[in-house]
């Protein structure tokens, strides 16, 4: 069933579990996360990000995720994920997308209360829930990297009050994770994490799930977060899938779908399994 973030995340917080958001690109990678979260009976969440547009757009993204999420028998929540523009937050809407992350993180802090503060009015008349992110979460690698990561971890009272002022339904905190692929193990900050679940009382999100140690995993979600966002290992997990299909002999793409989607399934099972959400639906 088609459902918004509230939906998923507050049972979660209230239940201390962890519900995956994973990005999917393609049919396949829908099918991997919403059949698994059925055989699972675990509630989860889908979509699609700003960055991963160019891949496949966003009309394209919702002419398949949502028919699939309203046929599912458990909740699940379309989530636009790091919107960088109001135009493409606004399209998510006009497609159905039940959720939406409108990220203005590496604006000043009053540009980015207030421009989610206004996002957060126009989707909650539409009964669409709003992440917000406050600090930023950089990349491994690339033009996102951050050379002090620390300098732009979130800081607790700023998020009691980013909170009271924009009215978000979730929020997105940096605590020590990034985007892609960890070259070192990471550390993050549970200290942190707890307290700013604490003071905001909202379910708490962590980017750039992937990579991370199963024991990072649970800590982490028994501190506060409750969404967790996992796209490069499902990425790398559909990739492998269709190279060992290759090696087995598969003569067409037909032939390597079942591959990608079987191997994207134990990436999906694993992480749900590991966010304790397995039977929660």
């Amino acid at each position: 069933m088609l459902v918004n973030m509230n939906d998923v995340l507050l049972p979660a917080r209230e239940g201390g579990y962890g519900v995956g958001f994973f990005n999917a690109m393609n049919v396949e990678m829908a099918r991997a996360v919403i059949e698994t979260a059925e055989e699972l009976h675990a509630p989860v969440m889908v979509g699609t990000a700003e960055v991963l547009l160019p891949a496949m757009s966003m009309n394209l993204v919702a002419d398949y995720l949502i028919p699939m999420a309203e046929r599912a028998s458990v909740p699940v929540c379309v989530h636009y994920d790091h919107g960088l523009r109001f135009s493409t937050c606004m399209e998510a809407l006009r497609l159905g997308f039940t959720s939406v992350m409108y990220d203005c993180s590496t604006a000043s802090y009053e540009e980015n209360a207030a421009a989610v503060a206004e996002m957060v009015r126009i989707c909650h008349a539409m009964g669409v829930t709003v992440e917000g992110e406050l600090g930023h979460v950089g990349d491994n690698e690339g033009s996102g990297k951050l050379a002090s990561p620390s300098d732009y971890y979130t800081d607790p009272g700023a998020a009691e009050d980013f909170v009271r002022r924009t009215g978000i339904d979730s929020l997105a905190v940096a605590v020590g994770n990034a985007h892609g692929d960890y070259k070192f193990p990471p550390r993050l900050d549970f200290e942190r994490i707890e307290t700013i679940a604490r003071k905001t009382g909202l379910p708490l999100v962590l980017h750039g799930g992937s990579g991370l140690a199963d024991s990072d995993f649970r800590e982490a979600v028994r501190r506060g977060i409750c969404k967790v966002n996992i796209f490069t290992d499902l990425d790398k997990a559909g990739k492998a899938g269709i190279e060992t299909g290759l090696a087995a002999g598969a003569k067409s793409m037909m032939g390597l779908i079942a591959y990608e989607i079987d191997a994207m399934k134990a990436v999906v099972r694993e992480k749900l399994e590991l966010f304790g959400s397995v039977g929660k639906a």
